[in-house]
C-alpha cells in the first residue's frame, strides 16, 4: 500500500512540475516563479501548523526577515545573489532560535498571538526604528552580480533555480517527516504529555522544528528578493499572514503536496481571479468555508483519503 502511495505522490510531483515549467513558458515567467517561491514559503510554515499542531499567526516575520537579510547584504556588503540567500536563511535562524525557547513554551491562541507580536515588532523595526538602512515605506532597489550563465537577471534562469529549490525543499521535507524526528514531532502533535511522559525534551524538538520552519520561510523570502530586485515593509505586514495560513488550508495540513498544492490554488485565486471577479476575496472565503465543514483535511487529504479507501476495497475484494 505504501508503495502504491509513494507511486502516486511521486507522479504527482511530477505532474506539477511538468505544469509548472509548460506554464510558465506560455504565460508570464515572473508570475509563475511567485508560485514555485511562495509553496516554498508554506513548506515551511507548515513544519509548525501541519507537523506540530500549532497554528503561527505572525509568519510573515520570517519571510521577512529573508527577505531583508538577502537585502540588506547585497546593498551594504557584496550584491552575490548565493551569500544573500545565505544571509537571509541565517536571518530567519537566528529569529527561530531566540524566539523559539519563547514561543515553544505555548499552544493554541498564545502561540499565535506570541508570533503576532514579534511580527509586529520586526514590522515597526524595519518600518520606523532601521528606516534609515532598510529605506523605510519604499523599501531598497538591488542588484545581484552574475556568473557567466548563473544570471539571475534571466527570468529563465532564476524561473529553473527555484523551481529547483522548490523540489529541493521538498525532498529534505520528505526526508525530514519519515525520520525519527518527523514521528517524534507526530508524536507531539497527537498527544505531548504522553511523550513527556515517556522521558523526551519535548521542548528541544519543538525548538528545533520551529527554527527549520523559520528558515525555509526565510529561504522563500530571499528568493522573493531576487525575483523582484527590491525588498519593502510588505512582506513583513502582519495583515499577509492569512495567505500562508490559507494555503495551508486549501492543500491540506501535515503533507508536502497539500503544501505544494493548497500555496498554488491560492496564487492561482488571488492572482488570476481577480481579473475577473473584482471582490474575489468572497470566492476565497466561500471556498474556505467548504473546506472547513466539508474536506477538513484539504485537497490532498481528501486525496489521500479516497486512494486508501480504493486500495482498501481492492484488498478485500482480493481476498474474497
Amino acid at each position: 500500500m505504501l508503495k502504491i502511495l509513494n507511486n502516486s505522490v511521486a507522479f504527482a510531483i511530477g505532474v506539477i512540475v511538468v505544469g509548472f515549467v509548460a506554464f510558465a513558458y506560455s504565460a508570464s515567467v515572473n508570475k509563475i516563479t511567485d508560485f514555485v517561491i511562495f509553496c516554498i514559503y508554506v513548506l515551511g510554515f507548515d513544519v509548525l501548523y501541519g507537523h506540530m499542531g500549532r497554528i503561527s499567526f505572525g509568519h510573515t516575520l520570517y519571510l521577512g526577515a529573508g527577505a531583508y537579510g538577502a537585502a540588506m547584504c547585497a546593498k551594504y556588503l557584496v550584491p552575490d545573489p548565493f551569500l544573500a540567500m545565505a544571509m537571509g536563511i541565517a536571518a530567519g535562524a537566528f529569529l527561530g532560535l531566540i524566539i523559539g525557547p519563547i514561543a515553544v513554551k505555548t499552544k493554541g491562541a498564545a502561540f499565535a498571538l506570541i508570533n503576532v507580536a514579534f511580527n509586529q515588532i520586526g514590522y515597526f523595526i524595519v518600518l520606523v526604528a532601521l528606516a534609515r538602512y532598510t529605506g523605510g515605506e519604499d523599501g531598497v532597489s538591488l542588484t545581484f552580480n552574475s556568473y557567466g550563465f548563473v544570471n539571475f537577471g534571466n527570468i529563465h534562469f532564476l524561473f529553473a533555480f527555484c523551481l529547483t529549490c522548490l523540489v529541493a525543499v521538498y525532498y529534505l521535507m520528505h526526508r525530514l517527516y519519515g525520520s525519527a524526528f518527523g514521528i517524534m514531532l507526530l508524536g507531539i502533535k497527537e498527544n505531548e504529555t504522553r511523550v513527556r511522559f515517556l522521558g523526551y525534551n519535548t521542548s528541544a524538538y519543538k525548538w528545533v522544528a520551529f527554527i527549520i520552519s523559520t528558515s525555509v520561510s526565510a529561504f522563500a523570502g530571499a528568493l522573493f528578493v531576487i525575483n523582484y530586485g527590491f525588498a519593502n515593509p510588505g512582506f513583513m505586514d502582519p495583515a499577509r499572514n492569512v495567505e500562508v495560513i490559507f494555503a495551508a488550508l486549501i492543500g491540506g495540513p501535515g503533507t508536502e503536496l497539500g503544501a505544494v498544492v493548497g500555496g498554488t490554488a491560492y496564487m492561482v485565486i488571488s492572482n488570476y481571479l481577480a481579473k475577473y471577479i473584482a471582490r474575489w476575496e468572497m470566492f476565497l472565503g466561500a471556498a474556505l468555508l467548504i473546506i472547513a465543514f466539508g474536506f477538513r483535511k484539504g485537497i490532498m487529504g481528501y486525496v489521500r483519503e479516497l486512494v486508501e479507501k480504493r486500495i482498501k476495497a481492492n484488498a478485500m475484494a482480493a481476498e474474497k
